[in-house]
């Protein structure tokens, strides 16, 4: 039977880039239509379907693959969803990609832009969003476009994933993806494929947002490494290691 895992996220951290590397490798096949992501696992409905539907519906393609994973980044805010994953895969092994929240929250703004769904020049909204949830219109998009900052709180959302998976969950970071052939060569080590392969999408990033020096100021920078300085520590604590991200003078990396 062949193996599956998940990349479950988080959103505007890389995911798109992880995919690519994933799905050049000849022994992994990922799950198909890539848009919109699958996200199955965020109702109940899959787990009546069961495995065998999951397997038929989106790797009809897999061929020769030992190893079927899903990308779908809903997955890390959605605690649900780890019932149902383990209630039809059983124990997969989790894959988990962050950046810098800061960063992560400008990329989020410029995707948001992108769509049609923010006119707020980044600085204003970023500010606004410090006050608190921004207001939005479940009955246009499943979750909230303006959940800038929430987001980038990453150890709220992996909590339940660690306790479900303890020893199958990689939390990596795209800030070490990107650095080169050893990075990517350890990722695929630990899916236990072959960890030589040199996928043609290496270095290739793509849906690249707006650059951080770009678009804030040091002053609302400060503020914002403030607001994430909470959840960073505990992500730290989690992970027992520390984050590539790191303030300087003004917050600036």
């Amino acid at each position: 039977m062949n193996q599956h895992f998940l990349v479950i996220g988080a959103q505007r951290c890389g995911t798109t880039y992880l995919h690519e590397l994933l799905a050049d490798h000849p022994d992994i096949a990922m799950a198909r239509p890539v848009r919109p992501e699958p996200k199955v696992f965020l109702t109940d409905e899959v787990v009546d379907r069961g495995f065998e539907w999951y397997d038929r519906t989106w790797f009809p393609h897999a061929g020769s693959a030992s190893l079927l994973g899903e990308k779908s980044t809903s997955y890390l805010e959605s605690p649900d969803a780890v019932a149902r994953v383990t209630a039809v895969l059983g124990s997969p092994r989790i894959l988990v990609q962050l950046r810098d929240p800061v960063e992560r929250a400008v990329s989020n703004w410029g995707f948001s832009r992108a769509h049609d769904m923010e006119d707020r020049p980044v600085s204003e909204a970023l500010a606004r969003n410090l006050d608190g949830p921004l207001p939005w219109d479940p009955q246009l998009t499943s979750v909230s476009p303006y959940a800038y900052l929430e987001r980038g709180r990453y150890a709220d959302y992996l909590a339940p994933w660690l306790e479900a998976f303890p020893d199958l969950v990689r939390v990596q970071f795209l800030e070490e993806l990107v650095e080169g052939p050893d990075s990517v060569g350890e990722l695929y080590e630990w899916l236990g494929v072959d960890a030589g392969v040199r996928p043609g999408s290496l270095g290739q990033r793509v849906n690249q947002g707006v650059g951080l020096e770009e678009s804030l100021d040091d002053a609302l920078v400060a503020r914002l490494r403030d607001y994430f300085r909470e959840s960073d520590q505990t992500l730290t604590e989690l992970l027992g290691r520390e984050l590539p991200w790191h303030e300087t003078v003004g917050g600036a990396r």
